[in-house]
């Protein structure tokens, strides 16, 4: 074992970080969470209290070094605990997507070997159930909610305030050895195993050491200055890599606390609530603010739309060079004060974002437009690129270095370089160990020196130094006549307007290209509502001759858009549909942190990309769906397909110019 890093402190495990914030910061807040409209807080001293309770009650179930444990359910300080606690005593924590179908689930907790479950609630605890008879290392399962718990057979099952109860009670008995498997902990022992989400096949374990996960909380607190004072919001996926690092990782490093919200529906007011001043959120989560932002607009009177949209104007214009600290005239910051008063200012307080020190959003590469519009209003929305396997960061932009286009400079310790063949390589201290029971898949990944190949493809800017994503580097192709091919571009421009939630782009090796589009429902149905159209389906609304017209007016936006870059320009959509169905994670059409599975797409709607190809004006179709209480059924539909306006690449960049 390599010798620990002078730079840790000594601190080699996350457990040895909480030992030392209950010292260090024992009476400040270390977690929140919201339950029936009230916060509950605890102290970090307070913290250690809970998980060592808990620690001990895994240890009374006999719990031991190596073994499994999955924690399932959405984001509660009892689930958190639960991961340190399994570390303290020297287990693996492995937290599995709460939305997953218990099948999904089953393939997790068989792949790894779960011993011990820890479940938030009776639905997931159903779940498991449903699927333990395939499971062959299953024991025990501890649930946190026990409300309709009572009946069940509780010879494997334990309600979560009983194992600590069981645990304190048998405190001068278990001590000890607990405190020796503390001590016990090695800086390259397992952290956690997270999965991937399996864009191309069955999600593979990722094994993080402590090493990793501290080196890269370590290193990425130090970039931003983050420190003890900070507040963030957990609400993303806990089986999220991201999630571990703010979450844990840089939470246990720094000292700051973690909220939790009361429910997916309560975080936007529980967001503003808090108010926190380091936030993370993937493009999606943007896009449906602004999404709402733009729907309360449209819903305005005619001098609040006034006022929005120049005040607006003005923010795009200056509002980014007056964060980053650059010269701008007085009056126009003036004008931008004024802005801040009537329109910025009560806009962020509505989105929660009013004391964001530092923002970033990673996961899918997010549309120019949208990320300008939040810097526009002062908020330092940064970008960064990453993975599981990298302990999240790979790039940052450093302040006063942000721009839409790039994802910044190598993170601390981390080298990047660039293969002929345009694929991005890193290596740094937060390279996985390895892909759990898949040599095969950890040697194709990372090489004898520690290089990952990512699998997107990129270059660095001569000027700056900074990384540009282009695209997933099979996603990338030629069209047909040897022009470049970059869905990702085009679709994250199209999903820039409000009433676009999704959409996916076709042409690799073809002469046009074509898209399937998905509307957003809540911002389409605002519209169909204010002008009296009745719907009765999401289905009926996508059909509807206006809603084609306007999707048919953003693509061709998107279009003059696409035609003034010269490397791109080829990528304009010639022909779209709206797809009768949103595509959907449970119907595996994209994975559960909303990524596409473009391969699955081009399989199950192959009928439709034919007719998109073959100049029909519309074309039948039939698709299987997933109902949300697991049942199978089939939706049928007739679909028009729009032809766009395409401009020729020279004329739109004169017409630039």
């Amino acid at each position: 074992m390599e010798p620990v890093s002078k730079d840790a402190g000594g601190l080699t495990s996350v457990p040895g970080l909480l030992h030392r914030n209950a010292q260090r910061f024992g009476t400040k807040p270390a977690y929140r969470e919201k339950e029936f409209g009230i916060w509950q807080s605890w102290t970090w001293a307070e913290t250690r209290e809970e998980i060592r309770s808990l620690a001990l009650g895994l240890l009374n179930l006999g719990a031991g070094p190596g073994d499994f444990i999955a924690i399932i359910g959405s984001n509660r300080p009892h689930l958190y605990w639960s991961m340190v606690a399994s570390q303290m005593v020297g287990a693996i924590p492995v937290p599995v997507y709460q939305d997953s179908a218990a099948e999904e689930m089953a393939y997790v907790l068989d792949h790894c070997g779960a011993r011990f479950v820890i479940a938030e609630d009776q639905e997931q605890v159903d779940k498991v159930i449903d699927v333990q008879e395939g499971l062959t290392n299953f024991e025990h399962m501890i649930y946190l909610d026990p409300r309709g718990m009572r009946k069940y057979d509780h010879s494997r099952l334990h309600d979560f305030a009983h194992v600590q109860e069981q645990g304190r009670a048998a405190r001068d008995e278990l001590s000890p050895e607990l405190d020796r498997r503390i001590a016990g902990i090695g800086y390259d022992d397992t952290c956690v195993m997270l999965y991937t989400s399996g864009t191309t096949g069955k999600p593979k374990g990722v094994v993080l050491s402590n090493r990793n996960i501290i080196e890269t909380s370590k290193n990425s607190s130090e970039f931003d200055h983050l420190g003890p004072g900070e507040e963030v919001l957990a609400y993303l996926p806990m089986a999220w890599v991201g999630d571990f690092i703010f979450s844990i990782g840089q939470a246990y490093w720094s000292g700051f606390c973690v909220n939790c919200p009361e429910s997916a529906e309560t975080m936007m007011t529980d967001l503003r609530e808090i108010g926190p001043t380091y936030y993370f959120a993937p493009p999606r989560v943007f896009e449906g603010q602004l999404t709402t932002v733009m729907i309360r607009m449209e819903d305005a009177g005619k001098l609040k739309r006034w006022l929005f949209k120049t005040f607006m104007e003005h923010a795009r214009k200056v509002g980014p060079m007056i964060l980053d600290g650059k010269p701008v005239s007085a009056g126009d910051r003036l004008k931008y004060k004024l802005g801040d008063l009537c329109i910025y200012g009560p806009l962020k307080n509505t989105l929660g974002l009013s004391r964001v020190r530092v923002g970033y959003t990673a996961g899918e590469a997010i549309g120019p437009e949208i990320f300008d519009f939040y810097r526009s209003l002062g908020i330092n929305l940064k970008q960064l690129y990453g993975q599981t396997e990298a302990s999240v960061f790979i790039t940052q932009q450093p302040d006063g270095e942000v721009r839409s286009d790039t994802v910044g400079v190598p993170s601390p310790g981390v080298e990047v370089k660039i293969a002929e063949s345009g694929e991005v390589f890193y290596r740094g201290p937060g390279v996985f160990v390895e892909y759990y029971k898949n040599a095969d898949s950890t040697a194709s990944t990372k090489d004898a020196e520690g290089w990952v190949a990512t699998g997107d493809a990129g270059f660095f800017e001569p000027d700056t130094g900074h990384l540009r994503i282009i695209d997933r580097a099979k996603d990338v192709g030629k069209m047909a006549d040897g022009s470049l091919f970059a869905p990702k571009y085009v679709e994250n421009k199209l999903k820039f307007f409000p009433n676009i939630l999704e959409a996916v782009v076709f042409g690799n090796g073809r002469e046009t290209c074509t898209a399937f589009i998905n509307i957003d429902l809540n911002a389409v149905g605002n519209w169909a509502e204010r002008n009296n159209i009745a719907y009765s389906s999401y289905q009926e609304l996508a059909g509807h001759p206006q809603v084609l017209d306007t999707i048919q007016s953003h693509v061709e936006e998107v279009n003059r858009s696409v035609a003034e870059d010269e490397m791109l320009s080829g990528c304009q959509i010639h022909r779209f549909l709206i797809l009768h169905k949103e595509l959907d994670a449970d119907d595996g059409e994209m994975t559960r942190t909303r990524k596409v599975r473009r391969k699955i797409i081009e399989e199950k709607f192959h009928d439709l990309i034919t007719a998109l190809y073959d100049g029909s004006d519309r074309i039948a179709t039939r698709t299987e769906v997933t109902y949300e209480d697991g049942r199978k059924g089939y939706i049928s539909a007739t679909l028009d397909i729009r032809d766009a306006k395409v401009m020729p690449a020279t004329t739109a960049r004169v017409a630039a110019e």
